[in-house]
C-alpha cells in the first residue's frame, strides 16, 4: 500500500530528482590550454602578439637612421622628431594614451613622473617634448642604448664622483631650453603605490623654470578597469626579463594608460629641496591614486607656502 501511494508522487517529481545513478564528473576542464576560457583575462592571440613585434622592429628601424641625420642638424627637428616615434611605438604596442590637462611649453620645464614600467618612456615620450633621464646602466643595454642616445637621453650614475659633472650637464641641457623627463624614484616598482622621491634628484632644479608633476597609471585592459591583479602584465620591475615581459603585453586588447599632467610651479617657491620632492610627490601620488580606484583624476596645484608665494 506504501509502495502504491509513493508511485504518483515519484511522477511528479522533476526529471534531475527521478535520477537513479549519482552523476560523475570528470577531473578535465572544457576548453583546455588552447582557449584558456578559465583565466580571469584572456590571453589573446599569438598572432596578434607577433604582428606587434614585427611593426615595433621595422617602425624602430626606419626611424634609426632619420633620427641619426636629424642629430647633426641644427633646429629642434631632434627633439620633435623623438615624440613622433614614441607615440607611433605606443600604438603599436597597443596601448592607447589618454592625456588629462596640458604640457608645459614655458621651456626649459623639469617634468617628474612615477615610474613602473619600460612602457612608460614610449608613453611620456610621445607626450612630452623632452628628453630623458636615466641611470647609467641604460646605456649599456644592447639596442636600447642606441634608441636612448639617439633620443639624447641623459645617463646618470651612481658614482658620487660623477655626480657633479652629470649634474653640470643636465643644467646646461636647461640652459640651452631643453625641457627633462624626471623619475625621482630611482628605479621601476610593482606599480600598486609610488616609492618616496629622492630629494637629490632635485639638486638640479634650479636650472629649470618650471617643474611639473606627471602621474602615469596603466588603468584599462580589455577596455575594462584595471585592478591589482593587472598590475604586473603593465610593471616591470625585479628580474622580470623585457622580451618575455613585451610578449604578454602584446597578445592583449584593450589597454590603456592614463597621462596626469598637474600645474606646474616655480622651484624657487618652495625653501629647498627636499620640500620639491615632497610636493612633487605628493601631487604625483594623489592623482594616481585617483586613477587606480577608477576615478576622474584632474590636475592638482601645488601647496605653496604663503610667506614664500
Amino acid at each position: 500500500m506504501e509502495a502504491v501511494a509513493s508511485a504518483p508522487i515519484d511522477a511528479l517529481k522533476p526529471r534531475r530528482l527521478r535520477r537513479r545513478k549519482p552523476i560523475r564528473f570528470g577531473q578535465g576542464l572544457p576548453g583546455g590550454r588552447l582557449f584558456e576560457v578559465f583565466t580571469e583575462r584572456p590571453l589573446g592571440g599569438r598572432f596578434r602578439a607577433a604582428r606587434r613585434l614585427v611593426s615595433m622592429l621595422a617602425w624602430t628601424l626606419l626611424c634609426l637612421p632619420v633620427q641619426a641625420v636629424l642629430v647633426l642638424l641644427p633646429g629642434h627637428a631632434k627633439s620633435r622628431f623623438p615624440v613622433f616615434y614614441h607615440r607611433v611605438a605606443a600604438w603599436l604596442i597597443g596601448l592607447k594614451v589618454q592625456v588629462v590637462g596640458t604640457p608645459c611649453r614655458d621651456r626649459p620645464v623639469l617634468f617628474v613622473s612615477n615610474h613602473s614600467s619600460w612602457l612608460d618612456i614610449p608613453v611620456l615620450g610621445g607626450v612630452l617634448d623632452a628628453a630623458f633621464v636615466a641611470k647609467a646602466e641604460v646605456g649599456t643595454w644592447p639596442g636600447i642604448r642606441t634608441l636612448a642616445r639617439l633620443s639624447r637621453t641623459v645617463f646618470v650614475s651612481r658614482s658620487r664622483g660623477a655626480t657633479g659633472q652629470e649634474a653640470a650637464a643636465m643644467r646646461g641641457r636647461m640652459a640651452a631650453g631643453n625641457s627633462l623627463i624626471l623619475f625621482p624614484e630611482g628605479t621601476s616598482n610593482d606599480g600598486t603605490r609610488e616609492l618616496p622621491f629622492r630629494s637629490s634628484f632635485f639638486a638640479i632644479a634650479d636650472g629649470a623654470r618650471l617643474i611639473q608633476p606627471v602621474s602615469v597609471v596603466y588603468d584599462r585592459l580589455g577596455g575594462l578597469p584595471a585592478c591589482r591583479r593587472d598590475r604586473p602584465l603593465f610593471a616591470w620591475y625585479g628580474d622580470m626579463e623585457i622580451a618575455s615581459h613585451f610578449w604578454r603585453l602584446a597578445r592583449r586588447s584593450g589597454a590603456r594608460v592614463t597621462v596626469v599632467l598637474h600645474e606646474p610651479f616655480a622651484p624657487d617657491r618652495l625653501p629647498n629641496r627636499k620640500a620639491l620632492a615632497s610636493e612633487a610627490a605628493r601631487m604625483v601620488r594623489e592623482g594616481a591614486e585617483q586613477l587606480r580606484r577608477n576615478r576622474p583624476a584632474v590636475p592638482l596645484a601645488a601647496r605653496l607656502p604663503e610667506s614664500v608665494a
